[in-house]
């Protein structure tokens, strides 16, 4: 993870500043888009001054990603204000985009402030962890959670083969990164950017009783929205509260709110997704 984050800065020039990073291998082929959500921060930052950091993104998935290539980001710098910055990046393979995001940064100024409560009657990570180590999960399902550079531990069931307990539009989900990824801010937004794409479809999924390993479900990302509201390390235990609002003409809607452990909120994010099941599995058969 941390290999894809550390972008390039190319030599060629437009009217854009120009990065270039490499693509984690994917069992399915297919890029992650937490790792181009994280890439395309990751660029626009190196663009503002220090004392501007990210409050918001919203970005487009507009066509798969390879992820045997690399990828090119350029940087449009829309606007520099007093407080505020705001920067457009597309992500490029083979000459076409296959992700867009406005992202808007500012200088940390005083003001009101309040924010969620974090969930009760949440399991610990380590009591979460405890219980599912006694669920037994597909090779597949297995080899993919083992492999990964975020620790993601279901508060309730995981949905990977099957979907345990009431079907319900919303779960909680304990994530961190597999070890200490250092003190720099920065590198700690982008990689929570990059943890916000993980899990958060299956509020949808979970609404539904649809487990992942469901044979002929079709899951892809449409957008994602992010908004960052204080600090917070990834490489501690953090919270992810999801829930989904609505699932409509085979798209469904999430959103999250990521705690610390201590209660702190740290980000919001927003997720549309097209989702297609097989109609057996609508009808119940």
């Amino acid at each position: 993870m941390l290999d894809v984050l550390d972008l390039d800065s190319s030599t060629a020039r437009t009217t854009e500043d120009i990065f270039t990073g490499s693509s984690h291998p994917m069992p399915s082929g297919r890029i992650f888009g937490g790792q181009v959500l994280a890439q395309a921060i990751i660029a626009a930052d190196r663009t503002t001054d220090d004392d501007r950091v990210p409050h918001s993104m919203h970005g487009y998935f507009l066509r798969p990603g390879d992820a045997t290539r690399g990828v090119t980001l350029s940087v449009d710098r829309i606007h520099d204000g007093r407080s505020f910055s705001t920067r457009r990046t597309q992500a490029f393979q083979q000459g076409v985009p296959i992700f867009s995001m406005i992202a808007s940064f500012q200088r940390e100024d005083a003001g009101l402030e309040h924010a969620a409560p974090f969930p009760e009657g949440v399991l610990s990570p380590e009591d979460a962890a405890a219980r599912a180590a006694d669920v037994q999960l597909h090779p597949l399902s297995r080899r993919l959670l083992d492999e990964s550079p975020i620790e993601v531990v279901h508060a309730e069931s995981a949905v990977y083969d099957r979907v345990a307990g009431p079907h319900v539009p919303r779960q909680h989900v304990w994530m961190r990164t597999r070890r200490p990824i250092g003190d720099d801010p920065a590198l700690h937004r982008a990689a929570l950017a990059y943890m916000s794409d993980l899990t958060i479809q299956e509020s949808v999924l979970r609404a539904h009783g649809v487990p992942w390993a469901l044979p002929g479900l079709k899951v892809a990302s449409l957008d994602h929205a992010m908004w960052w509201h204080r600090p917070g390390r990834v490489d501690d235990w953090l919270l992810y509260a999801q829930e989904s609002p609505s699932a409509r003409g085979g798209r469904g809607l999430a959103t999250g709110r990521i705690f610390t452990r201590g209660g702190v909120l740290v980000a919001t994010t927003a997720q549309e997704i097209t989702v297609r099941v097989p109609e057996s599995a609508i009808s119940g058969d």
